[in-house]
């Protein structure tokens, strides 16, 4: 009946499989009821587009898409590194190589085993054989690979032994291999061509994804233009642009870009502060013996520097970095948690915890909002949870009391993890609402002190407190008065379909709250997740107090410094139930040098009353 209906009107019709739906797609200069085509029977939902490229277009899909690699996500929240040498050279080089990134913090192993290259001359490959080894060097370090491939050909002999294509710029629109490549439905990483336009580049990736593929990951390398000092020309700019007109994640190659080797950290940090989704770094442990592209590989020390300086860059652009998971650690489907909600999270969608559980756990992990803070910890004592999302420090507000309270309550509770994540705040309404039609606004009592500058200057609007500032979002929503507004995230606004009527009204740009990730104990210890990384934990929490005599404290702290523990935060609270009674709450660093933090620790809890020790985990930047 639809494909009567259509060809009835003047369309013609191309018919295609695309994840799990049937999708007919229509065109030429046909006339068409969209409200009467979305009524047909068997119609989920009608999409036009403007543009050629309709698979690969955000008018089709308007969330972003994310591209899966085995357990490596392309797309959303976090950064995706992937390095590698520019060629696969020998066993013994590719597994070193391996290592060393691995060390550092990619999370996929990239590596050529077939090089097209100008020069009839120049080292084109081990081949299968090359592959095979960067297979085994990725599968021994939990890393999938990518390999450029180079013909549809070989395309079908190398399906097995990659997990990703790479589409490599000289055969962009080589548009048999395309086809080829998409209908083995694996994920490509698709890069552009040196003097491609940005339409003829999502239109090859329109090839891919009409001939099978669901997961096709753009790579801008760089284009030729009338400059010669650095190899290409990198196009920071189709970074924005591209995410504007399409849902497929973009990546950025910073080493074909510039082919200069010191030019390439500050490239690849350019690139993620205009909002690349991931970096492809080439690595080599000795780039003045590889065999294809030296110069512009870089060492390990300055790939590791690198690494440091994007985790460093990552929140203030709303994101963090992905790491390899740790070995041995729950996942969530380990048998111990067997959790009908993988995480929890205070408030309700679009919450900032929200946000942040997204940060560290990923977009494809289960998650549910639950109605207060104490709601979080009850979730993951009673093993609906396997772990909870919780803020307890804001830069400008200070620390929510309430939440650190709590851990009193809860000993079987422990922190494993921190996220320092910047708090964006907009004031939302309903469409048709404006500044000067607000009479109310509602927020959580944090999120009107992190704004109090904004508020000062409308002091006729009336503030009403919430319990969350995605509630908030929720009531003005449910109400839809203009005379209400919220202030929250960007992320409630699309939660609720509300519309930002100002954004970034907190007081102080460098507002940022930390949260902890919690879990429960197990023994003396609590399970970590995977996705916080496989690093030591560099940083404690404690809690105590001391004797009401001359000197006390003094004592307990002395005890650190001398046994070389950094005190990072100290915060007295009340003790309850016995006035001018106070509990210390402690934030200290965790050496470097194994055994010399359990003694100090030893010691403290000796010098001290009602000692506790909450957790250690790995700092967040």
């Amino acid at each position: 009946m639809i494909r009567i209906y259509l060809q009835d009107r003047g369309y013609t019709l191309r018919e295609q499989e695309f994840e799990e739906d049937s999708i007919i797609g229509a065109t030429g200069k046909g006339s068409a009821d969209l409200q009467e085509l979305r009524n047909l029977p068997g119609v989920e939902s009608v999409k036009a587009t403007t543009k050629p490229y309709e698979l690969a277009s955000r008018e089709t899909k308007r969330e972003d898409t994310i591209v899966t690699v085995g357990p490596v996500k392309i797309g959303g929240s976090r950064i995706t590194v992937i390095a590698g040498p520019c060629a696969v050279e020998s066993k013994a080089q590719i597994q070193e190589t391996a290592a060393l990134v691995r060390e550092s913090g990619a999370v996929m192993l990239r590596g050529g085993a077939y090089k097209p290259r100008t020069s009839p001359y120049a080292f084109q490959g081990l081949g299968l054989e090359g592959l095979e080894y960067m297979k085994a060097a990725g599968e021994a370090l939990g890393m999938p690979i990518v390999t450029e491939v180079v013909s549809p050909e070989l395309a079908e002999l190398m399906k097995d032994l990659t997990d990703m294509f790479q589409i490599g710029a000289r055969n962009m629109q080589n548009f048999e291999l395309l086809k080829k490549v998409g209908s083995l439905k694996k994920p490509v990483l698709l890069k552009r061509g040196p003097s491609a336009t940005i339409e003829e580049w999502l239109l090859s990736a329109e090839y891919l994804l009409a001939s099978g593929t669901r997961d096709v990951a753009l790579c801008e390398r760089g284009i030729r233009t009338f400059e010669t000092y650095t190899r290409n020309t990198l196009d920071i700019s189709v970074i924005p642009v591209v995410k504007e007109l399409s849902h497929l994640p973009v990546l950025v190659d910073p080493s074909h870009a510039l082919g200069i080797r010191a030019k390439v950290p500050p490239a690849a940090l350019a690139a993620i502060a205009a909002g690349a989704d991931g970096l492809t770094i080439e690595v080599h442990p000795r780039p003045d013996e590889a065999l294809s592209d030296g110069p512009q590989s870089l060492y390990p020390e300055q790939f590791e520097r690198l690494m440091r300086d994007i985790e460093a860059m990552a929140p203030v652009v709303g994101k963090g970095l992905l790491r390899t998971p740790r070995q041995g650690v729950f996942r969530p489907r380990d048998p111990i948690f067997s959790a009908p909600a993988g995480a929890v999270f205070s408030g309700e969608r679009g919450a900032f915890s929200e946000q942040a559980l997204t940060r560290i756990f990923g977009e494809d992990m289960p998650r549910r909002a639950v109605s207060s803070f104490r709601g979080v910890f009850e979730a993951v004592l009673d093993g609906s949870a396997l772990a909870g999302v919780m803020p307890v420090e804001n830069s400008l507000t200070g620390s929510i009391h309430e939440n650190y309270d709590l851990f009193l309550q809860y000993p079987d509770i422990a922190i494993v993890g921190e996220l320092k994540l910047r708090v964006v705040h907009c004031l939302l309404g309903v469409s048709g609402a404006s500044m000067e039609s607000i009479t109310v606004v509602r927020s959580h009592p944090q999120g009107f002190a992190q704004c109090r500058a904004f508020l000062d200057a409308h002091p006729a609007w009336q503030c009403e407190a919430c319990g969350n500032t995605a509630g908030a979002a929720a009531q003005v929503a449910a109400e839809g008065s203009v005379q209400a507004a919220a202030i929250a995230g960007e992320d409630a606004a699309k939660a609720f379909g509300l519309k930002v009527l100002k954004a970034g009204i907190e007081s102080n740009p460098l507002n940022y709250t930390r949260f902890v990730v919690i879990a429960r104990r197990i023994g003396d210890s609590a399970p970590v997740p995977s996705s916080l990384g496989s690093d030591p934990p560099n940083k404690a929490s404690l809690v105590f107090s001391v004797s009401d005599k001359p000197g006390s404290l003094f004592r307990a702290l002395k005890i650190l410094s001398d046994g070389g523990i950094n005190l990072s935060k100290l915060e007295s609270r009340p003790i309850h139930g016995q006035p001018w009674r106070y509990l210390f709450y402690a934030d200290v660093s965790i050496p470097e040098t194994e055994g010399m933090f359990a003694p100090v620790i030893e010691a403290l809890e000796t010098e001290t009353e009602d000692f506790r020790f909450l957790g250690a985990y790995r700092a967040s930047l």
